[in-house]
Parts: structure tokens; C-alpha cells; sequence
């Protein structure tokens, strides 16, 4: 079975507001078959700094994402966990997010039939692509 590119994402909620707004959004996409949830942890950071894995069907906010299809767990350990935990700032939450790009599956395949190897790739932050997409509509 050929494996897509596997990326993940780290979300933030500052004060702790976890919700299931998000939830739909990623239910979406798990159903059009273009991703697949491989592992989903949340993480809280509470004002003394104390540190904690947060399941799903533990907090309120979070029962939505009870419902999306996904092979959850086993990727993130528990040090993946401590090292978000330190860089969250005190009463925020944050959820770590890995999935499997299935829409790249067959280019994966194609490029291994035709003997290619993947040289390098990287994700181009938000913040420098909305500019220079704004600048080249400006443009045209």
C-alpha cells in the first residue's frame, strides 16, 4: 500500500477554548478522502504550567471530534506531547494533528514508476504566500 506524505500541525487556543468549531472542517475532509487522521492529541497548559494529554470524550468542547474517521494514536509520544506543552504559554491548548495526504498517493506511485525520488519538500508559511498571492493579483 503506497503511503501519501504524512504531515501534521500544531493548533492553538489561547484561554483554553477548546470547542468542536473546527471538527467539521476536518470530518470534511476525512469523507471527501483527502486526508486520513493517522493521530490527534490535545494538550493543555493550565496558568501554573502544568502540563496534560487531553482525550476527546474528556472535555466538553471536544465531543465532535468523537465522530471522525481516523486510525488515532500510536505516532505522537508522550516526549512530542511534553515538548508542545513547553511552548504553550500558560491557560492555552493546542492540538497536534497528523494525518496522510491521501489526494498525493497516486503521484507517489507514479513517481516511483518512473524511477523518480523525492528531493526535498516543505510547507511555505501562511504569512510570506498570502503576500506574494496578493502582489501577483495585483499584478494581473
Amino acid at each position: 500500500m503506497t503511503v501519501g506524505p504524512v504531515e501534521y500541525i500544531v493548533l492553538g487556543f489561547p484561554d483554553n477554548q477548546f470547542t468542536g468549531d473546527i471538527a467539521p472542517a476536518l470530518s470534511k475532509l476525512v469523507d471527501d478522502g483527502i486526508i486520513r487522521i493517522l493521530d490527534l492529541v490535545f494538550v493543555t497548559k493550565d496558568g501554573a504550567g502544568d502540563v496534560a494529554a487531553v482525550e476527546y470524550d474528556d472535555h466538553e468542547g471536544l465531543t465532535a471530534f468523537g465522530s471522525i474517521e481516523g486510525e488515532v494514536g500510536g505516532l505522537l509520544s508522550a516526549e512530542d506531547i511534553e515538548h508542545v506543552g513547553e511552548a504553550l504559554d500558560p491557560d492555552t491548548s493546542a492540538a497536534l494533528l497528523v494525518w496522510e495526504d491521501l489526494w498525493a498517493a497516486p503521484l507517489v506511485d507514479a513517481l516511483r514508476a518512473a524511477g523518480g525520488v523525492l528531493i526535498e519538500g516543505s510547507r511555505i508559511p501562511h504569512d510570506l504566500i498570502e503576500p506574494a498571492m496578493s502582489d501577483l493579483e495585483s499584478v494581473g
